[in-house]
């Protein structure tokens, strides 16, 4: 089922045409990474799948009643503001203790309800926003660059409670990120982007495209040996990446 589909397109910010002829869709169930250099429209195309941007050409067509969860890129909290887990959950809208409960459990955080916000850590303010998405139970999440400012083992931690909030809710998730090792280990498929869609396909068929190492350059071949070593590794183990958090 398709839960997302954009048709040609396209958007224009101060004059400058950011995005042209954009086609994609996303299916319940999977997760896609965006990928491409600075200014290329990552997340000006999230920005418009949500309704936050105007469109100057074509059509985004959203399955009925869809449900977005978003993360987005940077969400800063005056530090002197008094604010717990639970108020800033609570915003804009109040919600049911329970589904505060059912939510900080989904994103790993089961105990920090009575946190100050700006008393956490990178990896835990992330997760809080995370179950601040998971509140509205989405058939989409989109994450713009959600771990940015976290060291390796706090990116691969958060991604795998991504993988396995997809696998709970049943929901499509769509990332923006520019951590190639992530993409190739998490990715069902990735779109190489640059104000339009350079290639996309499966993580091997990507890292293998002349217009993605035009881009990142060659050195993508350690990011495609760990993908293949993950996915061997959780195939054998399941339970190990489990372990690890």
């Amino acid at each position: 089922m398709r839960l997302i589909e954009t048709k040609g397109l396209s958007v224009r910010l101060g004059g400058t045409e950011v995005l042209h002829d954009v086609n994609f869709f996303l299916e319940r169930g999977e997760i896609v990474t965006i990928v491409g250099p600075n200014g290329s429209g990552k997340s000006t195309l999230l920005r418009a799948m949500i309704g936050a941007v105007r469109l100057s050409a074509g059509s985004i067509h959203r399955a009925p009643d869809l449900r977005i969860g978003y993360v987005p890129q940077k969400l800063h909290i005056d530090p002197t503001l008094p604010m717990t887990v639970t108020r800033f959950l609570g915003l804009p809208q109040r919600h049911k203790d329970t589904d505060l409960r059912a939510a900080l459990e989904q994103a790993g955080l089961p105990d920090l309800r009575d946190r100050q916000m700006a008393d956490l850590s990178g990896g835990q303010f992330q997760r809080v926003q995370l179950a601040r998405a998971l509140l509205e139970r989405p058939d989409l999440l989109i994450l713009d660059e959600a771990t940015q400012g976290l060291d390796q083992p706090g990116s691969a931690a958060f991604y795998r409670r991504i993988e396995e909030v997809r696998r709970d809710l049943n929901c499509a998730v769509l990332m923006v990120s520019h951590e190639l090792h992530v993409v190739m280990s998490a990715s069902d498929r990735v779109i190489c982007l640059n104000g339009h869609i350079c290639c996309e396909g499966h993580p091997e068929i990507v890292a293998q495209a002349e217009e993605y190492r035009a881009l990142f350059g060659s050195g993508t071949q350690g990011a495609l040996a760990l993908y293949r070593h993950e996915h061997t590794h959780l195939h054998d183990h399941p339970q190990s990446h489990k372990a690890a958090e």
